[in-house]
């Protein structure tokens, strides 16, 4: 008998294809057009019909789903601005696609790829943002701060409270704190998160809780482990 992938799954994976494909773009345009990126920073927190997001359009409309919403299009425009808003550093010091796609170095033999026992399954879900915040708690090697545990919950108990336009208004400056702190932040699956916020805030926001949870819980077990005499 033969059996087929469940649709929902499939229109999962290829969506979060999209989300990833626009932010690859967003990011490595904020990279590599310095105009772009003051253009795409200028819509912080900011409506779409702000007269500040106008310039924006010229480089997000193309990625716009066909009929968007204004839901759906306030989300893209968010996550373009927050891309563009990171901090400097962050921007400088991360490799861009080409970089971390290119070949080997000049001089260097080039690695035989190594046999590809099965084609992988195409991913359908990302990071979290409660995983984000969990990261930010927890100590990192080369790490000069982290965020105290109170904060993180705080902040993100505050996030799971917020209207459909609240939100909107409200992440930005905890995520850009995310960024300065070296936590990568999955901004295709928060791209997914914002187009579904009005519709389903409360399960997001359940799930950005418990993934929290759930890494805090871990990290403490372990950090248990490592003190515990032989």
């Amino acid at each position: 008998m033969t059996t087929t992938a469940s649709p929902g799954l499939d229109r999962a994976a290829k969506r979060r294809q999209m989300h990833l494909d626009y932010v690859s773009r967003i990011d490595q345009l904020c990279a590599t057009d310095p105009g772009a990126r003051v253009a795409l920073r200028a819509g912080l927190r900011q409506n779409i019909d702000a007269r500040s997001t106008f310039a924006m359009n010229r480089h997000i409309a193309r990625w716009l789903p066909v009929n968007a919403s204004d839901t759906t299009q306030r989300a893209y425009f968010t996550v373009a601005a927050m891309i563009a808003s990171r901090p400097r550093s962050v921007a400088e010091d991360e490799p861009s696609t080409e970089e971390a796609e290119g070949g080997a170095a000049d001089g260097a033999e080039e690695a035989e790829p190594e046999p590809a026992d099965e084609p992988q399954r195409p991913e359908r879900w990302g990071t979290s943002l409660g995983t984000a915040f969990a990261e930010a708690v927890a100590e990192a090697p080369g790490r000069d701060h982290e965020m105290r545990e109170s904060a993180a919950e705080s902040r993100l108990n505050m996030l799971t409270r917020q209207s459909a336009g609240g939100i909107h208004r409200c992440l930005p400056p905890s995520v850009l704190y995310l960024r300065q702190l070296d936590v990568p932040v999955d901004w295709a699956q928060l791209l997914a998160d914002l187009i579904d916020w009005p519709d389903r805030s409360g399960r997001i926001a359940r799930r950005w809780l418990q993934d929290y949870y759930r890494r805090r819980h871990h990290d403490k077990d372990r950090s248990d482990g490592d003190d515990s005499p032989e």
